[in-house]
């Protein structure tokens, strides 16, 4: 299927939407993947720059599901730091809908 994708590689690969396999969406063992889907797997991006773009919550969620969800999403990241990184591995933390004003959070609370 790759080569077919290929196609709109220019259309979909500066918006960072083509398929990876290290992401998971190319994969040969579909059902796990359906699982790790529905088990609630979250994908992050990172950006050149260092900012992290990852969804947390979706609307209906109560303030404790969206607490719970941002503190696990935040250990992952530390958990993640690598062992050479440096100095203050995350300065800010915001939290926005799809379209809204970023909501500056203290990172000390969590």
């Amino acid at each position: 299927m790759m080569g077919l994708a290929g196609r709109v590689a220019r259309v979909l690969g500066p918006k960072g939407l083509m398929p990876n396999p290290k992401l998971g969406t190319v994969t040969t063992d579909v059902a796990n993947a359906v699982k790790k889907a529905k088990a609630g797997e979250v994908q992050y991006r990172v950006e050149k720059n260092g900012i992290v773009h990852a969804g947390i919550a979706k609307a209906s969620f109560s303030e404790e599901q969206i607490y719970d969800n941002a503190k696990t999403f935040i250990d992952a990241i530390i958990k993640a730091k690598p062992a050479g990184a440096k100095g203050v591995y995350m300065k800010k933390i915001s939290l926005s809908s799809t379209m809204g004003v970023g909501l500056k959070v203290d990172s000390s609370a969590l």
